[in-house]
């Protein structure tokens, strides 16, 4: 039997096993900042598989290891979700982590424990197969991604040192290949105004009319925005998440306005470039000198499960991997070994930790995941059991595929 005949033939047995794992992972709770049971767990299952090495860096995440080659390939899932919304939304428990024909259900079964189940079960497999090929394979399972993408990567290159040769984001690409995305960040814009009483407005300079004018020239600026040179991430935007206005009372006019905006960065846009266009377009809605918008980047500096004072500026980079590139065709080979036909292969609409290792530290990397991109953030999130089947012998292969001994 060929590698990867043995590979999908392992996944392919483990595949209630892994589909029972997702489950226990969704039926933990672990949002942003409040992972420790979750990293425990994973943890827990990366030891009793065997993994070479497992450990918890200083921020929180999980790292372990397979295989001690000189070169090297990280294949990172996040742990952490976001919140549940409105629970009335729901039509199933979202911490259930029911399985049902295929199905798995539950807040973060696609964004994307889905991914990091997969890798556990990849894991498995590399150490039934007895890998000891070209490459130490890490596997992170990450914290914080949710709150601040790309933190944690940024965390392990700098502090942990870890800087491999490869990476794979495990995000959901519906077990599709990609190979870039967008970048984004966050904006705080802020007007002034000139508060009185609320009986005599024409006395002051409301800061909220101000920012409704601003606000719409907002929109403008993301009808404006041009795509990267080649078309592949398409078009930057802009969006107003959040206004804020407020004076001296609820009888005042409004002296002070807050628009807190989120700006998705293509290939070729800077952060610098971001801030001058919003506060070109504002100066100009307002009819004031741009001197008058204070436009800034704010920081994140929330503290994880491990008390870590660790922080960052709220932009993170574009990135895309040439289709050319050794882990682009890398992947395309192994899928093809295991599926018998050619990836689609694509991007990402959302971000990922690989704004951090690979659009800040220019790790060259790709993206493969069980789930749908569109299940992220949503109500009655789902995963199938096929995708985790996919993606673990995906992740088992990959190896084999980059020092070229996988064979069909």
């Amino acid at each position: 039997m060929g590698t990867a005949q043995e590979i999908r033939a392992k996944a392919k047995a483990y595949r209630n096993d892994t589909a029972e794992l997702l489950s226990a992972l969704v039926q933990i709770k672990s949002y942003s900042g409040d992972e420790e049971n979750v990293i425990m767990k994973v943890k827990e299952v990366c030891e009793a598989y065997g993994f070479d090495e497992v450990r918890i860096d200083g921020l929180g995440n999980v790292v372990a290891r397979i295989g001690s080659g000189p070169k090297s390939i990280a294949i990172d899932g996040h742990v952490d979700t976001v919140e549940v919304g409105d629970p009335a939304q729901w039509e199933k428990d979202p911490f259930s982590g029911e399985i049902a024909d295929g199905i798995i259900y539950g807040r973060g079964t696609s964004d994307q424990k889905g991914g990091a189940a997969a890798m556990l079960t990849a894991g498995r497999i590399l150490k039934d197969m007895d890998y000891a090929g070209e490459y130490s394979v890490y596997f992170t399972f990450t914290v914080m991604e949710e709150d601040c993408d790309g933190m944690c990567w940024k965390y392990l290159v700098e502090e942990e040192k870890l800087k491999p040769d490869f990476i794979v984001s495990t995000e959901p690409t519906s077990c599709r290949l990609y190979r870039g995305q967008r970048g984004r960040m966050e904006i705080e814009a802020r007007i002034k105004g000139v508060s009185s009483h609320g009986s005599a407005p024409e006395r002051g300079v409301n800061a909220g009319y101000k920012a409704a004018r601003a606000v719409l020239a907002l929109e403008q600026l993301n009808e404006d925005l041009k795509p990267d040179e080649d078309g592949f991430l398409g078009k930057g935007s802009i969006v107003v998440s959040q206004i804020h206005v407020h004076g001296p009372s609820q009888c005042a006019v409004p002296d002070q306005a807050l628009l807190y905006l989120d700006r998705r960065i293509t290939w070729g846009e800077t952060k610098e470039m971001a801030i001058a266009q919003v506060r070109e377009y504002i100066a100009k809605a307002i009819g004031e000198d741009e001197s008058a918008v204070e436009v800034t980047l704010p920081h994140y500096t929330e503290r994880g499960w491990k008390n870590t004072d660790y922080s960052q500026e709220l932009f993170f980079p574009s990135w895309k991997t040439p289709e050319d590139h050794e882990i682009v065709q890398a992947g395309a080979q192994a899928y093809e070994a295991l599926m018998g036909g050619p990836p689609v292969i694509d991007k990402w609409t959302f971000s990922t930790n690989l704004v951090a290792a690979t659009g800040l530290h220019e790790i060259p990397g790709i993206g493969f995941g069980p789930g749908d991109e569109d299940q992220a953030h949503a109500p009655n999130e789902i995963s199938r059991v096929d995708d985790l089947e996919i993606c673990s012998a995906f992740y088992a292969m990959l190896p084999y595929a980059l020092d070229g001994s996988g064979k069909k």
